[in-house]
């Protein structure tokens, strides 16, 4: 009996373990699109250093292309627990970038999780910032066009 209760209060043991986080699927609905051409590119990241342009190279970055339509669906899969933005372009010429008017104005539309507003220039991470902790998620994101 002394063995089981000195092996009971060993950290780590089986007894005091906790399980796993387990990760979440992201469910996104993208709204009020404007034309059904190119694609939208979809971005969730987990560092405020990444947003919203998030690059495919960022470790903490998940980057989804879908083709354009009426209202598309993105998928994120596996997402670990932890406070993740997500930023979506719909790249209407399917050129990989944000086109923009007089190097500042997006041509192309834009949107961010939680509807985040855009007021001179993207919002911060924590405007976007939602919580991931192991539930499946579902967003409505409503695309937004300056043009």
């Amino acid at each position: 009996m002394a063995g089981l209760v000195g092996a009971a209060a060993l950290p780590g043991s089986a007894i005091f373990a906790r399980p796993a986080a387990q990760a979440s699927n992201i469910t996104v609905t993208v709204t009020n699109m404007r034309s059904d051409e190119g694609v939208v590119r979809a971005c969730i990241t987990a560092t405020s250093k990444g947003f919203p342009k998030c690059d495919p190279r960022d470790a903490a970055s998940i980057n989804v292309v879908a083709p354009a339509a009426e209202t598309v669906t993105v998928n994120f899969k596996n997402v670990t627990p932890g406070r993740y933005a997500i930023a979506l372009l719909h790249d209407e010429n399917n050129n990989g970038k944000a086109d923009r008017a007089l190097m500042m104005m997006p041509t192309e539309g834009f949107g961010f999780s939680r509807d985040a507003k855009v007021r001179m220039g993207p919002p911060k991470f924590e405007d976007a910032a939602f919580d991931v902790a192991g539930n499946p998620i579902v967003q409505t994101i409503r695309m937004r066009y300056m043009f």
